[in-house]
């Protein structure tokens, strides 16, 4: 079982059968598949680097994929032990969604923002709510970074609302913000219609 492995940074390629760094470690290169999200948070090259791993098995070879964070690699693992969930798909959805953003999706049963991930269909996302939602809940707090203690869980009831956004163009970043200040609102409704009210009226403040 292989945990990490810490070496120097030799470099990274964007190739179109995926994102591969090689760190040379012992006086071995490994090629290590991974993540657009984790290539954008390498330090230089040749700086010394520590990924932690998890080594696949196919018929024809074995691959390493890997990971700056240790709950990154944790919950593609864990990604893993879905039906129907293999290697690209669980690269695909780790570089979509953060740890904690994943975790919230999962826990509140919004397999619709699931699919947004590409090669993610809607039945493959319902069944990742359905085979996870009881093993993030159980394990979040090992698997939450450990600066937050609890996933970014949209309620019910603001996921119209969210959906509304996305389609408008707005960034995730935009719409997770705009959200939380509009459930913040004091005797705001629980309704999409206000929390989407609330929403466009922070965002359009905090464009001008």
């Amino acid at each position: 079982m292989y945990d990490y492995i810490k070496g120097i940074l030799i470099s990274e390629r964007r190739l179109p059968s995926g994102n591969v760094i090689t760190v040379e470690a012992g006086g071995i290169g490994y090629g290590i598949l991974t993540t657009e999200r984790t290539l954008q948070e390498l330090p230089d090259k040749n700086s010394e680097i520590k990924i932690y791993v998890s080594l696949m098995h196919r018929e024809d070879a074995m691959y390493f994929c890997g990971f700056l964070k240790r709950e990154e690699r944790d919950i593609f693992e864990i990604l893993l032990t879905v039906s129907g969930v293999g290697m690209k798909a669980a690269l695909t959805l780790t570089d979509e969604f953060s740890v904690t953003e994943l975790i919230g999706v999962v826990i509140s049963e919004n397999f619709r923002e699931l699919a947004r991930a590409k090669g993610i269909g809607l039945k493959s996302a319902q069944k990742i709510v359905l085979e996870l939602k009881d093993k993030l809940l159980a394990r979040q707090d090992y698997l939450l970074p450990e600066n937050e203690t609890e996933p970014n869980v949209i309620p019910d009831y603001a996921q119209e609302a969210k959906s509304v956004l996305y389609s408008l163009g707005y960034s995730k970043e935009e719409i997770e913000q705009s959200i939380k200040n509009a459930l913040n609102i004091p005797n705001i409704k629980k309704t999409s219609e206000e929390i989407l009210s609330g929403a466009l009226r922070y965002l359009a403040n905090n464009n001008k």
